[in-house]
């Protein structure tokens, strides 16, 4: 069987059904991740999903935040929230045989903030979410915007940019943490030491998307069992080009089982 799995920061699920439907509606991936949905749950726009096929979990308050899960088939055992809180930024449930967690990462705001240590803890938690819950035996995917690029590779001015909440020493060890429990990066097993693979580009600066200035901060990850049956994964910059775009783009894994 064949699994394809997408992950997509939308920033605004409402400002993107120009972008999300039509993409649906075109590539067919079973199971597509979002974040940063900004919107509460009396007020997410359902129905086109339904309309082409998908159905949608999500959980958001309005405003910030936000995670939804797309996909073909139910999800089974779904559930929000990280040890009793958080409910709109991790939702997880069971497709088939394939465990999914979807993450929105705390961002962070300064190196020398609250929101920082904050960013730290919750990954620190996440590892312990896993370990609790999931075994590095099962086929368990981590999707999401994890707010992390984990390696000089995975941004274009490394220097520059080294006291960033998403590029800061302790951010890309606190998630490397995580990735140790069991986790494999999909997109770096198929394109191992390739530069300029980014999946945001920030709305402030003109043509950041054409002068390469771009993170890797959006990631599939999963458990060996389920990377040994990988395929392929790759970004597809076309959404991040379109009119009133994500400043994000989306990423794509395949899976045979």
């Amino acid at each position: 069987m064949r699994l394809k799995v997408a992950t997509f920061n939308v920033n605004s699920i409402r400002q993107r059904l120009h972008i999300v439907i039509p993409w649906l509606s075109r590539n067919k991936p079973d199971i597509f991740c979002m974040q940063e949905t900004k919107v509460s749950d009396e007020m997410f726009p359902e129905e086109p999903f339904r309309e082409i096929g998908y159905n949608v979990v999500y959980r958001g308050s309005g405003g910030y935040n936000g995670v939804a899960i797309a996909s073909l088939k139910k999800l089974k055992n779904v559930s929000y929230g990280l040890y009793g809180s958080d409910e709109d930024r991790l939702v997880r449930g069971e497709y088939g045989e394939v465990k999914i967690v979807n993450t929105y990462v705390p961002q962070g705001y300064k190196i020398t903030s609250e929101k920082y240590r904050y960013k730290i803890e919750w990954l620190r938690k996440l590892r312990r979410f896993f370990e609790e819950h999931y075994s590095p035996e099962d086929l368990l995917l981590w999707c999401g915007d994890m707010n992390v690029a984990p390696e000089e590779i995975d941004v274009h001015d490394p220097k520059g940019l080294r006291n960033h909440v998403d590029f800061h020493i302790a951010a890309r060890h606190a998630y490397k943490k995580v990735l140790e429990w069991g986790f494999i990066d999909v997109f770096r097993k198929h394109h191992p030491g390739e530069p300029g693979q980014y999946t945001f580009y920030d709305y402030r600066g003109k043509d950041n998307v054409a002068k390469g200035k771009g993170w890797r901060v959006d990631h599939i990850l999963a458990t060996k069992p389920l990377a040994d049956k990988s395929l392929d994964s790759y970004i597809d910059l076309k959404p991040r080009l379109m009119e009133k775009p994500s400043d994000h783009t989306i990423l794509v894994a395949e899976f045979e089982l």
